[in-house]
């Protein structure tokens, strides 16, 4: 029997059984993407391509559309400079892209079923990627991407993501921070002795704040939105639409995860200090999304509490890995994390266009140009 790739408008179009089968334990499985497909209204987030064995699905990965701007790396001053020439260039550097993987998540979810050896998934993984190049092809977007796909499946499927035409491309490395300890003390043991002392400081001030675990928001969905968005744009930082999400994406997706999402609520008083939306499986924690008030949250040292909080909560749980993100990776490195390869994948169908992208690829790298990343490898050099 053969296998058959299949292009799907909409997730829910698949069936969440065979679609979570190739994700075994993943918080951002079936119900994840279709929380996000339903929040973003058909603007990013859609559909998917999937691969069967007659009846059986046996590969998988959401897909996502958006007009990537090629001045997505550049921050700081170099941002500045592009989008004041922005309105004279717009036709050149935005260009319409079909991508695998999603906006809303750190590493592509390209999922097999957990019977197949690693020469099948290669040839599987072939076959959908020829699948999604023809539906990118018959909708007349010329640029397709693989966003952030994680080490473990770059080592397996590099040569054959290659074999057929793509370049490869560094993305934005993902912190993780390994937690073999027995408990919190053991943790703040391992960090060095003026970060302890910089944490144990700070934290002497958490008695002021009340801090609450919901898996869900009634009540505090506009308010939760707005003190992302807030942090959002204090960041400093700006990836455009890969860093947005719907005003509605909170309460869309705690409602689907149920107990695999999580809500730490930080009160001083009766005032909503932060929030943090966290993930909860097995042996991770995803730390999703941190919202934050300011001035408050920050004369409260609310980075370190919910960091601290964050490590309590997985050793209470057993849990040995906390995933911390693509930002702030100073502040993440200082409390013990380690960075891990992410990479980017992109073909043109165009020739011409094709050639340009892959030598402004050797010039231009978001692990180079991201200024934070900057700071923290000078940090630990």
């Amino acid at each position: 029997m053969a296998f058959e790739a299949r292009i799907f408008d909409r997730i829910e179009e698949i069936d969440p059984a065979g679609w979570d089968a190739c994700f075994p334990g993943e918080a951002e499985g079936h119900a994840y993407y279709r929380a996000c497909e339903r929040s973003s209204k058909g603007t990013m987030q859609k559909g998917a391509v999937a691969v069967f064995h007659g009846t059986r699905l046996v590969a998988a990965a959401p897909t996502f559309k958006n007009v990537f701007r090629l001045d997505t790396p550049f921050q700081g001053q170099l941002r500045r400079l592009t989008e004041r020439l922005r309105p004279l260039v717009k036709g050149i550097i935005d260009l319409p892209i079909v991508g695998l993987g999603s906006p809303y998540s750190e590493r592509c979810h390209l999922g097999f079923a957990q019977d197949l050896d690693l020469n099948s998934r290669k040839a599987i993984l072939a076959l959908l990627l020829s699948r999604f190049e023809e539906h990118a092809g018959r909708q007349g977007t010329p640029l397709l991407a693989l966003k952030d796909l994680c080490a473990r499946d770059q080592a397996a499927f590099d040569q054959t993501i290659r074999a057929v035409g793509w370049t490869r491309a560094s993305s934005l490395p993902i912190a993780l921070l390994d937690l073999p300890f027995p408990d919190l003390e053991a943790y703040l043991g391992n960090l060095s002795a003026a970060t302890r002392k910089d944490i144990r400081r700070k934290l002497r001030t958490a008695g002021a704040i009340r801090v609450e675990w919901r898996s869900d928001l009634a009540g505090l969905e506009k308010e939760v939105a707005s003190l992302y968005e807030s942090t959002r744009q204090r960041s400093g930082l700006d990836y455009g639409d890969f860093e947005t999400i719907p005003d509605d994406y909170f309460p869309a997706v705690t409602g689907a995860l149920g107990k695999q999402a999580r809500i730490a609520l930080y009160w001083v008083g009766a005032e909503l200090c932060a929030f943090n939306l966290v993930f909860v499986e097995k042996e991770r924690m995803i730390d999703k999304f941190l919202g934050v008030s300011y001035p408050l949250g920050p004369e409260h040292n609310i980075y370190a509490i919910s960091w601290i909080e964050n490590v309590r909560k997985c050793l209470d749980l057993g849990i040995r890995l906390l995933q911390t993100g693509q930002t702030a990776y100073g502040l993440k490195l200082r409390y013990g994390s380690r960075l891990e390869p992410s990479y980017v994948y992109f073909k043109h169908r165009s020739t011409l266009r094709y050639a340009i992208l892959k030598a402004m690829n050797r010039l231009i790298r978001a692990d180079r140009l991201d200024p934070d990343l900057r700071a923290a490898r000078a940090f630990t050099s």
